[in-house]
């Protein structure tokens, strides 16, 4: 049997098909412009993975499903609000007209929203906050799920933070309050959802080097005080937090659901 096996590989190989941890699954990735979406979006393809990649910008996606078919993947392009309910079922019957269904949903977009005095922060950019991150992506399980249930089963994440779970800052009272809301909404879907077959978690990331990041840390005093708030005395690379969504999105997780998933350089745990 084995010799079968290994035979069958080979001459899968020399037919030229290589089989992904994602072959033959359908994905939607939010927030896919840039960052950690478009590094996970670009795994997941090579995985082996049809894409549906969202955000706001088209000519980053547009560039996104170039590069993702350069390199002879799928995808798809939908571009538009992560919080409008009416943009989220728009992202799932993409995945299923285009693709014949949803298996993976990486709900990655978010907002840093107000920072400040929280005595200073107005209620409405509280508001947009809590939308984007945590009622958007609520929308998104909504429809989401039952697409994943009609194939008998599927894996949701959420792109959540140490911000508000191990820690915070001060002047980050919406960031802290939408991010680790998103940690109660990943167990109560979990919970609810498992005897169907759907796994729901969430991923944690620390600082990491993403068009944001720098924009919000220009300058090398700030760079090097987020390096030493972690233990690895680095930041994180976008493609090492895919690597970790690949893992849940994909079979090796199997047995995984519920979680709050660290991946952040130890900075929880480092205290100089």
């Amino acid at each position: 049997m084995f010799i079968e096996r290994g035979e069958g590989l080979r001459r899968r190989k020399e037919e030229g098909v290589i089989m992904g941890r994602l072959t033959g699954k359908v994905a939607i990735v939010s927030g896919a412009s840039s960052g950690i979406g478009r590094e996970t979006a670009k795994l997941f393809a090579k995985e082996g993975a049809k894409l549906v990649v969202a955000a706001r910008r088209e000519a980053e996606l547009a560039s996104l499903v170039a590069e993702i078919k350069a390199a002879g993947g799928d995808a798809t392009a939908v571009a538009g609000d992560v919080a409008s309910e009416e943009f989220q079922k728009s992202l799932v019957a993409t995945a299923e007209k285009t693709y014949g269904g949803l298996d993976i949903a990486f709900n990655n977009a978010g907002t840093l929203g107000p920072l400040g005095p929280s005595s200073e922060v107005s209620e409405a950019d509280f508001n947009q906050a809590i939308a984007v991150n945590l009622t958007g992506s609520f929308l998104a399980a909504k429809h989401q799920i039952p697409a994943m249930q009609r194939r008998g089963g599927g894996s949701v994440i959420f792109t959540s933070t140490f911000v508000g779970h191990t820690g915070s800052f001060p002047g980050m009272a919406a960031y802290s309050a939408s991010k680790s809301g998103l940690i109660g909404l990943t167990q109560a879907l979990a919970v609810e959802y498992g005897p169907h077959n759907i796994r729901v978690n969430a991923v944690l990331p620390g600082a990491v080097d993403t068009p944001m990041y720098r924009e919000k840390n220009s300058t090398e005093e700030a760079q090097t005080f987020l390096n030493g708030m972690h233990a690895l005395k680095r930041v994180g690379r976008p493609e090492e937090l895919a690597r970790s969504v690949l893992y849940l999105a994909s079979d090796d997780s199997s047995f995984v659901t519920g979680t709050a998933s660290l991946v952040d350089g130890g900075l929880s745990i480092a205290r100089g």
